[in-house]
């Protein structure tokens, strides 16, 4: 998925998102007849760990239960049920879930310390996602450390699910995938925004089955969701005041819905995702090279609020690594698709993933991957040692036989370089100004407003009179190698800066 305008150092991380940061369900609940909020039979929390995609996953999740009666709170202790939303895309990620487990039953026991019968408060805890999927004996039987497990595409049987647990005590689980199910018709609760920017999810599953990647077995097959249903929901957040859409999938590119007739492919919904409205910016994540065609990156050339930027995951710089990755284009190939977007797309911005380590890279193979970085130059990059996945490709045909500490060196190479690259291409942004949507108060000092331009950078600029929503000019002054910092010019709108340049 998209990577967060921050530079990020990612090890055993979890995969592309918001720094891997759980992200809590905070709902207000209907009030009762004294005015005073009621509480709901029962109050739900939900952590999302990972990428984009079950950050908007947790939203549907959220919708369902609300819908069914639940309240949804903002931390464990406040919670009857506390459902965790997972990533399994690397042992690190999963391991970090266990420890999270461990320190919830924990908080069940201490709970309970001293009360008896009716005076306990129980606790369950859910696993959602792509590790309920891919590890549910384990958790239920084996574990015994959750009380619930539904994967991606159960999300509908929740209600179901609990009122099992709840009646019986018994472990309930639906880990069933589907050939259909996009969640088209919910209206996602979304908690985990800023009221500026939301995540549409626009298909779901995976069909390309790189060697390394376990998500085509947690999430299932390709299906997109019906177009009128996506350009409804864009219309509806636009009409709510969001500034910025980022249209999701595993393979977002690929996306293709036909019926009667017609066939809208993903370059033509982004168009039409962008006329919508001048004022809206939209992204999308994650692309895969082979469907990066030239009537999408027209798109981009066309569109001046199709922002000028593509997360574009090469994984590797050599062909033959990339071949045993199962990534279908060679180095060659990606480097023409870079080109070929550079004369269509002046100034377009790149970011991809990287992976050190794969099984029986060499020493020169791995240079082929700096090598590579040094000639496209990306702005931002998730960065990886590998991660062998039970079940994959990779898994069951090569051995993992890079060592450990060789996976380590390569990537703090590639970290170092990419940090390296990043800072010497914001260095060219001093002096230029970046047309900025302010997402709000920055990290570091309560005087300064943050927001991103529109090649993803963060920026970072004096508050002054600018507030959060406002699209400002901003002069680049200086920079790091992950922020640009400048001064504002003046507040303006997407449409005001397309007759400026003549769009």
């Amino acid at each position: 998925m998209e990577p967060t305008a921050d530079l990020p150092i990612l090890d055993d991380a979890d995969v592309p998102g918001p720094d891997a940061e759980a992200l809590a369900a905070s709902v207000p609940q209907t009030a009762g007849g004294d005015g005073a909020p009621a509480r709901p039979q029962q109050q739900v929390y939900i952590e999302t760990y990972g990428c984009q995609m079950n950050v908007s996953d947790s939203e549907i999740v959220a919708s369902v239960l609300q819908e069914a009666g639940y309240g949804l709170v903002d931390g464990p202790e406040e919670a009857d049920v506390v459902l965790l939303n997972t990533c399994a895309i690397r042992e690190e990620a999963e391991q970090k879930i266990r420890r999270r487990l461990d320190a919830l039953r924990a908080e069940r026991r201490k709970r309970n310390r001293g009360l008896e019968g009716r005076q306990k408060r129980d606790l369950r805890l859910g696993v959602l996602g792509c590790m309920a999927e891919r590890l549910r004996e384990k958790l239920l039987e084996e574990e015994q450390k959750v009380d619930l497990v539904a994967g991606p595409d159960a999300y509908r049987d929740l209600p179901r699910l609990l009122r099992k647990n709840r009646a019986g005590g018994q472990a309930a689980v639906n880990v069933q995938l589907s050939k259909e199910e996009t969640y088209a018709d919910l209206a996602p609760v979304r908690y985990a925004d800023n009221g500026l920017q939301a995540y549409v999810s626009i298909m779901r599953g995976c069909d390309n089955m790189c060697a390394f990647c376990v998500v085509p077995f947690t999430r299932g097959r390709e299906r997109s969701r019906p177009t009128t249903t996506i350009l409804g929901e864009c219309a509806r957040l636009v009409g709510e005041g969001y500034k910025e859409i980022t249209v999701l999938g595993q393979n977002v590119n690929s996306y293709r819905f036909e019926r009667d007739g017609e066939t809208v492919s993903f370059a033509e919904l982004l168009d039409r995702i962008s006329r919508i409205s001048p004022e809206l910016r939209v992204r999308y994540s994650t692309s895969h090279p082979k469907d990066c065609s030239e009537e999408l990156l027209e798109v981009h050339a066309a569109r001046p609020n199709v922002c000028n930027y593509i997360h574009l995951p090469v994984q590797h710089g050599n062909t033959e690594v990339l071949d045993r990755m199962r990534r279908t284009y060679t180095r060659e190939q990606y480097l023409a698709l870079i080109e070929q977007a550079r004369a269509l797309c002046p100034g377009v911005s790149f970011s991809t993933d990287l992976i050190a380590g794969f099984c029986g890279e060499t020493e020169a193979q791995h240079r082929d991957t700096l090598s590579l970085m040094k000639e496209v130059r990306y702005d931002h990059a998730f960065m990886f040692k590998y991660s062998e996945r039970p079940g994959t490709y990779a898994q069951r045909k090569y051995d993992d036989d890079v060592p450990p500490e060789v996976k380590q060196r390569r990537l703090e190479e590639i970290i170092h370089l990419q940090q390296q690259i990043a800072e010497e291409e914001n260095q060219q942004e001093i002096g230029r100004v970046k047309t900025v949507l302010v997402e709000g108060t920055s990290k570091k000092s309560d005087a300064q407003l943050a927001g991103r331009a529109d090649n993803g950078k963060t920026v970072v600029f004096d508050k002054e009179d600018y507030r959060p929503g406002q699209y400002v000019n901003v002069e680049v002054t200086d920079c790091t190698s992950s922020t640009l910092l400048g001064r504002a010019v003046e507040a303006t709108t997407l449409e005001a800066e397309r007759l400026a340049i003549g769009g």
